[in-house]
């Protein structure tokens, strides 16, 4: 399995570059977000995910490890394949995917080509615990914002509300969240939706 490339780039474009190392010239699919960081140079180093198949070898390349751990989550979900995920981390960056599917906004995931809405509810469903266990390291605090969601649902659920009806005002409440809530709040604004 291939870590990392890192050489001279020959040639890029804004779905793929081409890394020369060491005389080896290799094609690489990238998103665009990773290509926004590397255009501007001609030595790059990219993070490598390689998919082997009877017909073909790919390797995708990523600006950081972040990113490509983000894509490999991705990939499990079924029905999204390697070219579905780039497409996704070329629309949005890996914090806002991310925050689309912990407050399960599924429009933010429907507005990226090639994601309907069946694929949309799949990758909330897959990945939501997922993305909550994992510190993918973005700009979002997905640890703080698994564990306000979970406390908010547990306070509700104690004060004699329907776990289900809970989940959905909180979530409802997330969606279209125009500041950071405290666990207080959350709760406040819920019981005004129950």
């Amino acid at each position: 399995m291939i870590e990392y490339i890192e050489g001279k780039m020959v040639e890029k474009k804004p779905a793929f570059i081409v890394i020369d190392c060491g005389g080896i010239a290799y094609f690489i699919n990238v998103s665009l977000n990773t290509f926004s960081n590397i255009k501007d140079v001609e030595k790059v180093k990219l993070y490598i995910h390689q998919i082997i198949r009877e017909d073909s070898h790919q390797l995708y390349g990523f600006y950081n490890q972040e990113e490509r751990q983000f894509f490999r989550l991705l990939i499990t979900v079924s029905g999204i394949g390697a070219n579905t995920a780039r497409m996704i981390l070329s629309s949005l960056t890996v914090g806002e995917v991310q925050k689309a599917i912990l407050s399960g906004n599924a429009a933010v995931l429907q507005s990226i080509k090639g994601i309907g809405a069946k694929s949309a509810l799949r990758i909330i469903v897959d990945l939501k615990d997922k993305i909550g266990k994992q510190d993918i390291g973005t700009d979002l605090n997905v640890t703080d914002f698994s564990n306000l969601r979970e406390e908010a649902v547990m306070a509700l659920s104690m004060l004699g509300f329907n776990k289900s009806a809970s989940e959905k005002a909180i979530d409802n409440i997330l969606r279209n969240q125009k500041t950071h809530y405290t666990v207080e709040e959350l709760i406040k604004q819920a019981l005004k939706n129950i």
